[in-house]
């Protein structure tokens, strides 16, 4: 499977392009800010790859920025939680306002398709299987994605040594908890993490090392 990022100049976010294989179709993943997407198109000419979709984790700006003109160039359709939906295009219900007010000359509009998904829905493209896990905590809405059983795409729920944040709107460090007890902790050990920040991991070395699931299963 070819997997490929590029760290967002701001919040270091990943954004992720997988695929199959090179010169074939692929799925974008949290491109986020500034407009990168023509740091994302660079990739995809590198690889000649053809995107079909592109999945959001959450509904952070440093997530979705560059949601529109990427799913808009391309003609593809965006993929989210549907608690998360309404702030692509308003997204000052989920952040702090000392950022919101940095933001506050720019109008957002969400992409021209956009699907929502729920708990357990699945996408079958590209001869991968793509299962969207809810997993609120960080947000209301938050999504990890299942790929071929292969790779968990974390989001900002799970970063290598660490969680992800719960005191924005809609985050809840209760949510948080049980996420990480029923949705991370029962996944397998051999997952290759993709995490919304910082660099890649695994569930197993997660188990064994992450503080906050260690206190979980002491």
């Amino acid at each position: 499977m070819l997997v490929r990022s590029f760290p967002a100049p701001m919040f270091a976010t990943n954004c992720w392009v997988i695929a199959p294989s090179e010169g074939s179709e692929c799925v974008i993943v949290d491109p986020g800010m500034p407009d990168i997407s023509r740091d994302i198109e660079m990739i995809i000419e590198e690889h000649k790859l053809k995107p079909v979709a592109a999945l959001l984790t959450h509904g952070h700006l440093d997530h979705t920025f560059s949601i529109t003109p990427l799913a808009d160039g391309y003609d593809i359709p965006a993929y989210i939680h549907s608690e998360d939906r309404r702030f692509i295009a308003d997204p000052a219900g989920i952040h702090g306002e000392k950022f919101i007010s940095q933001l506050q000359a720019m109008t957002f509009v969400e992409p021209k398709k956009v699907s929502e998904l729920k708990n357990g829905s699945t996408l079958e493209l590209l001869g991968m299987r793509i299962t969207a896990i809810h997993a609120p905590g960080h947000t209301r809405g938050s999504l990890m994605f299942t790929i071929n059983d292969e790779i968990l795409v974390s989001g900002d729920v799970l970063f290598a040594g660490s969680i992800g944040r719960t005191d924005l709107p809609t985050g809840s460090s209760k949510e948080m908890i049980n996420t990480l007890k029923t949705k991370v902790l029962t996944l397998s050990d051999d997952l290759r993490v993709l995490t919304g920040h910082g660099p890649e991991t695994t569930i197993k070395f997660e188990r064994k090392n992450n503080p906050y699931l260690k206190e979980l299963t002491s």
